[in-house]
């Protein structure tokens, strides 16, 4: 499930690139190999590197290393409209493994940048689907196959048809022992809708516990109630052979029309130690109307511990009750270890509300509180009375006439006038048949760009978003006449049917005549909170929509964090690649990227040396530059 309509955002270039001044330096000293195994490095998703090689000394001197272009631009598809290059490559076996949007997945020599075999798995370019992204690809090793032994390393991801395949790590030939020649089709016992296949997808990359390869599903979600299940899968990794379902809204089953989704569409954690396995999940369908589906609604909008072995329910903990908002869990649960030794996770949520809980239980260890909260005033609607509230808050809650904010007084004027003509009470103000505002909007805060965990430090790292969100409900009676009627907004929206539900939808952001948003700057930032006093540490904006100044831009894509005391980061709209300082979130240096950095970077050390990488391809729904580059960058 994903959130953010084909708006048409307009993009602004910074005018000028601060030249790089190269230094050669020699540093003699023994550096130690550090690989990228997993999606989020570890499989709890910290996103945190040893490599200290790169610091904030000789962080400046950094260059581009070697450039791979992955062909993707080349597909001759209307899907090019939705592509986003969202990967984030692995690092097995001294081979860079990553998928393009297109189900590619591609080997590359991890200090030369070169193709070492590439993998299609024809997916069928013609058909729609509701997203055309892969954030990457996961490994395992079969510790009982003999050195040189067929698919002894697999490469195992999703597709964006819902097969889940498994390669051979050495040549990228399916391993034929996995499924039926090596794939598995997920579509089976998850009531995908006939009528639009590309509406249930994989989009993440699956997760591995044991000898077990886990994946949940991306699902278009608010084009009718009775859309795909939201089940989570347990595979035998070696067979294909299913092991174990979880279903996340059982209690469906007996709605009608049957509710669909609730489903895991962003990471998954693996505690190994604990064998268990933390499911971040979404909202039930639709995600603006929940009169069909009423109550609590769990465990949509949660994250859920499972028995990894068996699919057994452990704890949950749900982030908001009865989502009327598109509040999806995007972000990949962190896991981290708190004060006292006690093992933690952190869950971060589009409302910008930080969770710190109890790894074996699910218990707050920062408190948490159930407060009051806007009450729908929608025929046959129930809103929850209550929301979960956590200590750290990474945005702004609050949207009212007097925030308004433009770069004219006739821009301020017209925000104010659509606020006050709106339902704004708060954050979590339902949706209404006048409009509400939903702030943040349902692109975040947090989303699937999660965040990265510094032990050193005990800070947590995150992109946050801060755009106000318009919502409005409209009588199904009236639903294709409004499709054809012009809105007053100045950014296009999305209309979603919500069929048979007796409300469609309408919702975009909220942006100026100027075409920038109607919120005072920043737009987005990077920030760092202590989780053990659940303090902000900073907070700095990401990027900018104006040249020469800091406004902050919307953001796709997440932050690591390394033992040089740095934090990379691409994302914004800007295109740049960033580093900042971890102890003060300062920008040290910057990269022009030939095309959107919209993914998280990753890095390495081989030989003593250290990269930093990123897939810069650009985003489609966001319009920024699209491309199919993977950069390398390295000291001289």
């Amino acid at each position: 499930m994903r959130n953010l309509p084909s708006t048409c955002w307009f993009r602004w270039y910074l005018l000028a690139v601060a030249p790089l001044c190269l230094v050669s330096v020699t540093r003699a000293q023994s550096i130690a190999d550090s690989g990228w195994p997993n999606y989020g490095n570890d499989p709890g998703g910290t996103r945190y590197s040893p490599a200290r090689q790169i610091d904030r000394a000789n962080v400046t001197q950094l260059h581009m290393a070697w450039t791979y272009r992955t062909g993707a631009l080349q597909q001759q598809t209307d899907l090019i409209q939705k592509a986003a290059f969202e990967a984030t490559p692995i690092l097995v076996d001294n081979k860079l493994f990553l998928s393009t949007p297109y189900n590619h997945v591609i080997a590359l020599d991890p200090v030369s940048g070169n193709k070492l075999w590439e993998y299609d798995s024809r997916l069928d370019l013609s058909k729609e689907y509701s997203e055309v992204a892969s954030r990457g690809v996961s490994a395992w090793r079969d510790a009982k196959a003999k050195p040189g032994q067929p698919c002894r390393l697999r490469i195992l991801f999703g597709t964006l048809d819902a097969r889940l395949i498994a390669l051979d790590g050495e040549t990228g030939k399916p391993c034929a022992d996995f499924g039926s020649n090596g794939e598995v089709d997920l579509t089976r016992d998850a009531a995908t809708a006939t009528e639009w296949t590309g509406g249930y997808q994989v989009t993440s990359a699956p997760s591995i516990s044991g000898d077990l390869v886990i994946v949940g599903s991306s699902i278009a979600d608010n084009w009718k109630v009775d859309t795909g299940r939201g089940i989570v899968r347990g595979f035998d990794v070696r067979t294909g052979k299913l092991r174990w379902t979880w279903d996340p809204i059982p209690w469906a089953n007996n709605t009608k029309p049957r509710t669909g989704a609730g489903n895991a569409w962003s990471t998954l954690s693996v505690d190994p130690e604990r064998t268990l396995v933390f499911i971040p999940t979404g909202s039930a369908s639709p995600d603006y109307y929940g009169g069909l589906r009423k109550g609590d609604n769990k465990w949509a909008n949660s994250v859920v511990a499972l028995r990894a072995s068996t699919g057994e329910f452990v704890w949950g903990f749900q982030v908001v009750h009865h989502d009327l908002w598109d509040y999806d869990v995007a972000s990949q649960p962190t896991l981290f270890t708190w004060k006292d030794g006690i093992p933690a996770i952190v869950i971060n949520t589009k409302m910008g509300h930080v969770f710190v809980l109890n790894r074996v239980n699910g218990t707050p260890l920062l408190p948490v509180e159930e407060r009051a909260v806007p009450q729908t005033d929608i025929p046959g609607e129930q809103s929850s009375p209550t929301q979960p509230f956590s200590t750290i808050s990474l945005v702004p809650e609050k949207f009212a006439p007097s925030d308004a904010w433009g770069p004219t007084a006739d821009d301020v004027k017209w925000c104010q006038d659509k606020i006050k003509a709106s339902r704004s009470d708060g954050i979590f103000t339902p949706p209404s048949l006048q409009g509400s505002v939903a702030f943040p909007g349902n692109v975040g805060g947090v989303n699937w760009g999660s965040a990265a965990y510094d032990p050193q430090r005990h800070i947590l790292v995150a992109n946050t978003n801060r755009l106000p969100a318009w919502v409005r409900l409209i009588p199904r009676e009236n639903y294709r006449a409004e499709t054809h009627t012009k809105q007053d907004n100045r950014i296009y929206g999305e209309f979603a049917e919500q069929s048979p539900a007796p409300y469609s939808l309408y919702r975009t952001f909220i942006f100026s005549p100027s075409g920038l948003p109607c919120n005072a700057p920043p737009w987005g930032t990077t920030e760092a909170v202590d989780l053990f006093t659940g303090k902000k540490v900073w907070d700095v904006p990401l990027g900018t929509l104006v040249p020469n100044e800091q406004t902050g831009s919307i953001n796709l894509g997440g932050p690591i964090v390394t033992a040089g005391g740095l934090v990379f980061t691409s994302a914004a709209m800007d295109n740049y690649l960033r580093a900042v300082d971890s102890d003060s979130g300062k920008e040290l240096w910057k990269f022009e990227l030939p095309a959107g950095g919209q993914a998280t970077p990753m890095t390495y050390t081989v030989n003593g040396k250290q990269y930093v990488v990123i897939a810069a391809g650009g985003h489609g729904k966001l319009h920024t530059k699209q491309g199919d580059y993977v950069l390398a960058f390295a000291l001289p």
